[in-house]
C-alpha cells in the first residue's frame, strides 16, 4: 500500500516538471521566432515565463540546450518513421505512406520547422542542424530509387522538400490549416507518383 501511495504522490510532481519543460520550450521558440535566436537571452526567456534565471537553469543551462531538446522531441518520431520505412518494400505505396506520416509529424511541429527555415545560418552552426540534415538525407534515400533515371530521383527527393517549402509558402495564406496540409501533401504524393511513372516508362 505504501508503494502505491508513494507512486501516486510522485506522478503529479513528474507531470508538473514535464509541463514546466514544455512551457520553457514553447516560450523560447516564440522568442527565437520574434527576435532571432542570437538576440534572445536566457534572462528574457525567464522573464517571459515569470520565473527566476536560477529556476530556468534547473531545466536548461543554455539556449542551445533548449533548442536541442525541442529538436530531439521532433527527431524521435522521425527516427521511428525512418526505421519503419527501412523495414518496408520500396513500393509506391510505401513512399506515399512515408510522406503521409511525415506530413503529420511536420504539422505537429510547425513552429520549429518555420524557425529552422527562417534561421538557416544559425541552425547550421548548432547540433540541431546536423540532426535534421541526417534525417532529411535518410528520408530522401527511402523515397528515391538509386537505379532510377536522374529525373525520377529528383522528383522523389523534391517531394520531400516540397513539404518543407509548402509550410513556408502557406504560412500567410488564408484557409483552414488542415486544408493547407492536405494541399501540400497532395503535391508531394503527385511527385513520387510521377517519379514511379517515369521509371516505368523508361
Amino acid at each position: 500500500m505504501q508503494q502505491e501511495s508513494d507512486k501516486s504522490m510522485a506522478t503529479p510532481h513528474h507531470t508538473r516538471r514535464g509541463d514546466t519543460r514544455r512551457r520553457i520550450q514553447e516560450v523560447a521558440l516564440t522568442l527565437f521566432a520574434e527576435q532571432g535566436y542570437e538576440k534572445t537571452s536566457l534572462r528574457e526567456i525567464a522573464e517571459r515565463l515569470e520565473v527566476t534565471k536560477a529556476a530556468l537553469y534547473y531545466h536548461f543551462k543554455t539556449k542551445e540546450d533548449i533548442l536541442s531538446s525541442i529538436a530531439e522531441d521532433l527527431a524521435r518520431p522521425i527516427r521511428d518513421l525512418i526505421a519503419w520505412g527501412e523495414a518496408q518494400p520500396r513500393s509506391l505505396e510505401t513512399k506515399q505512406e512515408l510522406l503521409r506520416r511525415y506530413s503529420e509529424i511536420l504539422w505537429q511541429s510547425t513552429d520549429l520547422f518555420r524557425f529552422i527555415q527562417e534561421n538557416q545560418a544559425t541552425v547550421r552552426e548548432l547540433t540541431i542542424g546536423e540532426t535534421f540534415r541526417c534525417a532529411t538525407a535518410a528520408l530522401g534515400d527511402l523515397l528515391k530509387d538509386p537505379d532510377a533515371p536522374i529525373a525520377a530521383q529528383v522528383r522523389s527527393v523534391t517531394a520531400l522538400f516540397s513539404m518543407h517549402a509548402g509550410m513556408f509558402v502557406t504560412r500567410n495564406v488564408e484557409g483552414d490549416p488542415e486544408e493547407k496540409r492536405a494541399a501540400i501533401l497532395e503535391v508531394a504524393l503527385d511527385l513520387v507518383a510521377q517519379a514511379e511513372t517515369n521509371v516505368a516508362v523508361d
